[in-house]
């Protein structure tokens, strides 16, 4: 489970990852809250918007929606130029119903079944990009492709997901084409090689994992001196969860508790499940590598 990032937060993860970002109207504020739930969130969507006269007036319907649809219908519009639009945030339309037994394999991060049913909300559970595009056969330019790739893998460094928290409209809700002429498995490869991680499955070559066994709770004790409690640190800060003023280093101390319990909160513990002792499910989730 992940508590959605706040609009700050997530505008600032969006400029790390290099993308050209831009803010419209009051973007931070500009959601469906109101119609039901936002969070806890599990993924990235991507979609194309279909036919367009202009892009700017894409990006214009994105933010203001239609009768039928209020806006906004996305969080971000990615145009053909790489630029991201941030249009809204919050509960937004853009992955309405579809399949729980996809949303169950997001959260599990495990391949994906057939998108056969629509009984699950999405809008609730999903960051959704658009992605500048007529559906109809039109290329996709290299440069818009990097930027859904950058902004998918920012999200996912983010939250310490994998790359199997990236899916496509079309593998959520059933008769969806979107989005067109992309094949979402070799999108994921990109993903899992910008998160630095090995596509699909964390394995080495010997069927060794490459990341480090969760040590049981009595590892992390006051005095405790490990290559492996550098090792998290370091993947703490890079989930932009440190809290040291000098370090990681391999002794364990409070600052390590401390960025370790904004870990788990990230992940959406709170009270004593957030308490800066790593526990198996939020060890696993941070991917520490072997030292």
């Amino acid at each position: 489970m992940a508590q959605p990032l706040s609009a700050d937060q997530f505008l600032a993860v969006l400029k790390q990852s290099g993308v050209r970002v831009v803010e419209h109207g009051s973007w931070r504020t500009h959601n469906r809250n109101h119609k039901g739930a936002w969070g806890p969130v599990h993924g990235v969507m991507v979609h194309h918007t279909g036919p367009y006269s202009t892009e700017a007036g894409m990006v214009e319907l994105c933010s203001t929606g239609y009768t039928s649809l209020p806006g906004p219908l996305c969080h971000g519009v990615i145009d053909r130029s790489g630029t991201l639009h941030l249009v809204g945030y919050g509960r937004a339309n853009h992955a309405g119903a579809g399949d729980g037994d996809v949303l169950k394999a997001v959260i599990a991060e495990k391949p994906l079944p057939p998108d056969n049913e629509a009984d699950t909300d999405g809008n609730a559970h999903f960051y959704g990009f658009e992605c500048i595009n007529t559906g109809g056969g039109q290329a996709w330019p290299q440069a818009q492709l990097d930027a859904m790739h950058k902004v998918s893998t920012a999200l996912c460094r983010a939250h310490g997901w994998t790359e199997r928290s990236v899916i496509a409209h079309k593998e959520w809700q059933p008769g969806k084409p979107d989005p067109a002429g992309i094949a979402m498995d070799d999108f994921r490869t990109v993903v899992a090689k910008l998160l630095g991680s090995k596509p699909a499955s964390p394995k080495q070559a010997d069927g060794e994992s490459a990341f480090a066994p969760f040590p049981g709770a009595d590892f992390f004790r006051t005095g405790r001196r490990s290559a492996l409690i550098t090792a998290m640190g370091k993947r703490l800060v890079a989930v932009g969860c440190g809290r040291y003023t000098q370090g990681p280093g391999p002794r364990w101390t409070e600052a390590d508790r401390r960025s370790y319990a904004a870990w788990q909160r990230k992940l959406g513990y709170s009270g004593a499940d957030a308490d800066g002792t790593p526990g198996p499910t939020s060890w696993d989730k941070l991917r520490v590598p072997k030292p």
